[in-house]
């Protein structure tokens, strides 16, 4: 099983984010963490102390906590759950948060072993534009920083297709970034998302957004130079150094069942979903009447079959056509020959050795291929 932990507080809310945040209040987060606590305690009862292979810490800003809270919490997890031996633990962190080897060799002390750092750009320009709470300096510092500290394994997050910026653009901030040697790299596309600040922006024609040739041009001559690099791309947005794809979200991806933790969380177990509510206060109140799950509901085999398909296409593994099979009772090839065969024609796809694969062009279209290739009723 997974196990996630939303940390919900941030210095300020940045313009293009839509996860549930606040700013850092001394009442609310002593409210949160006590029902945080309370809530690791209930799930080990509940589940029987489940196997836990891996913990990813994210938010909000999680590089924020206090030490001594976080390392309250990951002794309260190694006490209720069963860690695996090789567990990875990854804490997401901003460049204006951890900016010194000290405090990261303080992470790596209380047991986090991979970093995903918010880059998000090496731009200052882009940086103010979405309005985060740090320079591109002090992201090359935080860089240094976890070099210096000890954790070898670092992710640095990127967002591309940002107002204004064209290929050669992308193609600079990469070859920096690629500078920096980092094990992983995410890449993600900005989406304006409802009720942030830069969809109002767009909405009023404040933004020079790039069209959908730009879009596709950055992606692929993006994703190319990684490859190149020797960043495999495992994931529609994710690159890596062999050994070192992030073993959190792919479990994701492979349909793993896990468990949520925090205000907003998502959990998936047993056929069942649930999600905490997005107000720190709601969520404790959840949590200390022990129904944090009051809301799940029963998934569909449908639900899970296009999930399946989703989540497979989106990886470099593919789709497994057995497993299809098996969930759906039906066979692919002859449900959706038409729509594979155009698929096949436009380059979007490859079959081979029992998957169906998204090339680079094609998964820039992952919903839209997933869509025409579901069953109907799914």
């Amino acid at each position: 099983m997974l196990l996630y932990v939303h940390y919900p507080f941030c210095r300020g809310k940045c313009a293009y984010c839509a996860f549930f945040s606040r700013e850092r209040d001394e009442r609310l987060e002593e409210i949160y963490f006590s029902a945080l606590l309370r809530e690791v305690r209930l799930w080990s009862a509940r589940l029987e102390r489940p196997r836990i292979s891996s913990l990813y810490i994210g938010g909000g800003t999680p590089s924020l906590m206090p030490l001594w809270r976080l390392e309250l919490l990951l002794e309260e997890i190694a006490r209720c759950f069963a860690l695996d031996g090789n567990l990875e633990l990854t804490l997401e962190a901003n460049p204006d948060s951890l900016d010194s080897a000290q405090s990261v060799r303080d992470l790596a002390g209380v047991g986090v072993n991979r970093i995903s750092l918010g880059l998000q750009s090496l731009d200052d320009g882009q940086l103010r534009l979405l309005q985060r709470p740090h320079t591109a300096s002090q992201g090359l510092r935080a860089v240094e920083a976890v070099r210096a500290g000890g954790i070898g394994n670092l992710g640095l997050d990127l967002l591309w297709g940002l107002p204004g910026q064209t290929s050669p653009d992308w193609l600079g901030q990469l070859e920096r970034v690629l500078s920096l040697e980092p094990e992983h790299i995410s890449c993600y596309g900005l989406t304006l998302e409802e009720g942030t600040r830069l969809l109002g922006q767009a909405e009023r024609g404040e933004l020079d957004l790039p069209g959908e040739e730009r879009l596709e041009a950055m992606y692929v001559q993006g994703a190319r130079l990684l490859e190149e690099r020797g960043y495999a791309h495992y994931e529609i947005a994710n690159f890596a150094r062999p050994g070192y794809a992030c073993r959190h979200n792919l479990g994701y991806w492979q349909g793993l069942e896990y468990l949520g933790l925090g205000p907003s969380a998502v959990s998936t177990i047993s056929m069942k979903r649930w999600t905490h509510p997005s107000d720190i206060v709601r969520y404790a109140e959840c949590v200390h009447e022990g129904t944090p799950d009051r809301h799940a509901e029963d998934l569909t085999r449908g639900q899970r079959l296009r999930e399946l398909v989703l989540l497979g296409l989106r990886t470099s593994e593919g789709l497994d056509l057995q497993r299809y099979r098996d969930w759906a009772g039906t066979d692919l090839f002859r449900e959706k020959a038409r729509e594979l065969r155009a698929l096949q024609e436009r380059e979007l796809i490859r079959l081979s050795r029992g998957r169906l694969r998204l090339t680079t062009h094609g998964m820039l279209l992952c919903d839209a291929i997933t869509g025409a290739l579901m069953p109907e009723g799914a």
